[in-house]
């Protein structure tokens, strides 16, 4: 009975690397699905066990472990990061004045997406029909710049960056264009480009560019520019654990981070079991810029939350029908 007891723990709690296959990925315990375990879900024992570890945190990158959850919960966390949470972005791009060699469909592409120093938070979603922006909704910014001869420029140099002036243009050139009393609302929010050395374009004398740029709120899930994260992802907690006494040069090939590797050896193979904790997760979210990774994080959770009381607010609907 204690082999079997054993048997089901390793079923339920951990997923097991094999050699040409991997075991256990789903999730199994549910309520009367093992006899002799309690599945039912309990908010106390939810409690106890869930926990958020921060690993490791700076300006744009976020690293933290999530224990004591499903998989489909930690992966509504990733969705959500990757597809629901809103930034600022442009939207509409006015071209009045381009003779460089990029044509306007390709530059108005790249302008897209460039991030967008801004919050959303304090900004509403601009509606579908308004042709032109407001204050509450809306962030205009500007791009002109003309490209000249450098009239200092020695008459033998080769070098463009010498011979002609503003011939690079980066997202530095994007300037914010207040509306209405935006500039006093935002006056310390810095509002422009997260990053000012991306290239936009290449001009050569008497080339130009008259643009203005229209940003709007919106969500990865309609446009992957409004995505706040270039990266969000987790990986499954790896365990390692070693079924007999290796020693010598072959203790240096156990040493893999799960790499099914070492199971290729046949006098290897045997001596060491790979496996994954199941309900612990290590995530890796690295932010655009926009906002920080705990902000994105944070925020991520309250659309989640909205999610489950939409849905709960759904059911007592239906209950009253």
């Amino acid at each position: 009975m204690a082999a079997t007891m054993s048997n089901v723990d390793e079923i339920r709690n951990r997923v097991i690397l094999g050699e040409f296959d991997i075991k256990n990925v789903h999730t199994t315990d549910y309520p009367g699905n093992y006899p002799g375990y309690d599945d039912t879900w309990n908010l106390q024992k939810f409690q106890k066990n869930f926990r958020i570890d921060v690993v490791q945190m700076d300006e744009t990158s976020l690293e933290f472990d999530m224990v004591g959850i499903d998989a489909a919960i930690a992966n509504a966390f990733r969705r959500i990061l990757l597809a629901e949470v809103p930034t600022m972005a442009v939207e509409k791009v006015l071209i009045y004045n381009n003779t460089s060699i990029i044509q306007d469909e390709i530059l108005a592409h790249r302008l897209g997406l460039i991030p967008i120093k801004a919050d959303p938070r304090l900004f509403e979603y601009r509606n579908a029909g308004d042709e032109e922006g407001t204050e509450i909704d809306t962030i205009q910014l500007q791009l002109k710049i003309k490209c000249t001869r450098n009239p200092r420029a020695t008459k033998d140099s080769a070098d463009p960056r010498e011979l002609y002036l503003n011939h690079m243009v980066y997202s530095k050139d994007m300037k914010w264009a207040p509306i209405g009393n935006q500039a006093d609302v935002f006056a310390d929010a810095n509002i422009g480009p997260v990053h000012g050395d991306i290239l936009l374009a290449q001009l050569r004398p008497g080339q130009e560019l008259d643009i203005v740029m229209h940003c709007v709120k919106g969500i990865g899930q309609d446009h992957a520019k409004f995505s706040p994260v270039a990266t969000a992802s987790y990986r499954l907690l790896p365990e390692i654990t070693l079924m007999e006494t290796v020693e010598g040069e072959k203790a240096d090939i156990v040493l893999y981070t799960c790499s099914r590797e070492v199971l290729r050896h046949d006098d290897l193979k045997n001596a060491v079991k790979l496996a994954r904790v199941r309900d612990h997760f290590i995530f890796s979210v690295e932010s655009t810029g926009i906002l920080a990774p705990d902000v994105l994080v944070t925020e991520a959770i309250k659309v989640l939350m909205t999610k489950c009381q939409r849905f709960l607010n759904e059911l007592d609907s239906t209950e009253m029908e």
